[in-house]
C-alpha cells in the first residue's frame, strides 16, 4: 500500500487527542469548500468526536442536498475548542467573521491545496499538487482506516468534482480518477450529484448569463475576455452572488480567450476579481498576488480597493503584461 504523508499522521495524532472540534472554510464557499467541510465533519462525528461546522457564508443552494440536517451553521462567539480545523482555505483572513470566534482554541490545524496558502495554522497540510482539498480529506479518512459512508462519499465526490471542472482541469491527476472511483465504490450518487451540482440551475442564473453574453468585452486581439457584476445586475435578474460561481467559464470557453476576469461590485469602491487562465504560460495566481490575492496558476482572485474604472484598467493592464511575457 502506498505511503502517506508524514503530516497526516501528525493530523491523526492531533485529532485523536482531541474532543471538541471546529471545522471552518472561506467565505462564498464552493463546492470543494462545502464538500470538504461536511465529509470531515461527518466523519468526525462519526468516530465520537464533539464538531460544529461553521461558515460565514450560507451554501450555495445547488449544494444544500448534502446538508439534509443544516450541519454547517453560521459561527458563533463565546465557545472552546481543542481542535480547529480549516480546509480549502488559503489564508486566515479568507474565513471572513469565523476568525474572531475560534480564537480559544488549543490547536489549529490547515488543510488546503492552494498554492498562495500563507500556513497560518500550528499545523499545515499544503498540498497544492491535489486539485482539490476533497482529495486531500479522502486521503485522511484512508490513512485513519476511517468508514467512509455514503453521505461522506457524496460530499468527497462533489468537493473533487467541482474544483476539477467535472476533471477537465489540467490540474486533474490519474490518482484523482482513482480516488473519485472508489467514492462511487462507498456509495456516491452520481446521478444525483450531477443532478443537483450541474443540471438544475435556478432562472435568474439563466437571466444572468444572458447579461454576461451581452456585455462581456474582448481585448489584447481577443485573447482577453472580461465582465462586470454589478449590485444592480443582481437587482435586475432576482440572482444571488452564489448564482454566479462558474459564470466565467462560458466566457473562458471562448477559442482565442487566454484569460478570462470577472470584475463584481462588492461596494462602491471595492471589487472582487476572478480570473481564469486555460494557458500553462500565464499563471494568474501571479496576477492576483500583485493585487495582495491568490489561489491557483489556472484559477485565481483577490479584492481590490478604488474607483471601478482604475481596477479594470490595473487589471487587464497586468493581463496584458502576463500575456506579453509568454
Amino acid at each position: 500500500m502506498k505511503a502517506h504523508p508524514k503530516i497526516i499522521d501528525r493530523i491523526l495524532e492531533e485529532i485523536r487527542g482531541s474532543r471538541t472540534f471546529c471545522v471552518v472554510g472561506h467565505i462564498r464557499p464552493d463546492g470543494d469548500c462545502v464538500g470538504s467541510q461536511l465529509g470531515l465533519t461527518l466523519a468526525l462525528r462519526n468516530e465520537g468526536k464533539k464538531v460544529v461546522c461553521w461558515n460565514e457564508d450560507s451554501i450555495p443552494e445547488k449544494y444544500l442536498f448534502l446538508d439534509p440536517d443544516r450541519v454547517i451553521q453560521k459561527p458563533k462567539r463565546g465557545h472552546k475548542f481543542d481542535c480547529v480545523i480549516a480546509t480549502d482555505a488559503a489564508s486566515f483572513e479568507r474565513l471572513g467573521t469565523v476568525a474572531a470566534c475560534i480564537t480559544q482554541r488549543k490547536r489549529f490545524i490547515n488543510i488546503d491545496h492552494h498554492e498562495s496558502n500563507t500556513r497560518y495554522a500550528d499545523i499545515n497540510w499544503v498540498s497544492a499538487r491535489e486539485p482539490s482539498s476533497g482529495e486531500l480529506i479522502f486521503r485522511i479518512l484512508k490513512a485513519a482506516k476511517w468508514p467512509i459512508t455514503k453521505p461522506i462519499a457524496n460530499c468527497l465526490f462533489t468537493a473533487v468534482s467541482t474544483d476539477t471542472g467535472s476533471f477537465q482541469y489540467p490540474t486533474t491527476r490519474p490518482g484523482t480518477y482513482h480516488v473519485a472511483g472508489e467514492l462511487v465504490r462507498r456509495g456516491a450518487d452520481l446521478s444525483k450529484i450531477c443532478d443537483e451540482v450541474y443540471q438544475s440551475y435556478p432562472l435568474s442564473r439563466a437571466r444572468l448569463l444572458r447579461h454576461i453574453y451581452s456585455h462581456f468585452h474582448l481585448t489584447h486581439q481577443n485573447q482577453i475576455a472580461y465582465f462586470w457584476l454589478k449590485k444592480a445586475d443582481y437587482a435586475r435578474t432576482g440572482a444571488e452572488s452564489s448564482d454566479s460561481e462558474g459564470l466565467i467559464d462560458h466566457i473562458r470557453a471562448i477559442a482565442p480567450v487566454v484569460v478570462a476576469c470577472v470584475f463584481e461590485e462588492i461596494e462602491p469602491e471595492l471589487t472582487r476579481i476572478s480570473l481564469r487562465s486555460k494557458s500553462e504560460r500565464v499563471n494568474v495566481n501571479e496576477i492576483a498576488a500583485q493585487f495582495g490575492g491568490g489561489g491557483h496558476p489556472a484559477a485565481a482572485g483577490a479584492r481590490i480597493a478604488g474607483k471601478p474604472l482604475s481596477v479594470q484598467r490595473k487589471v487587464v493592464a497586468a493581463i496584458k503584461r502576463a500575456l506579453g511575457s509568454r
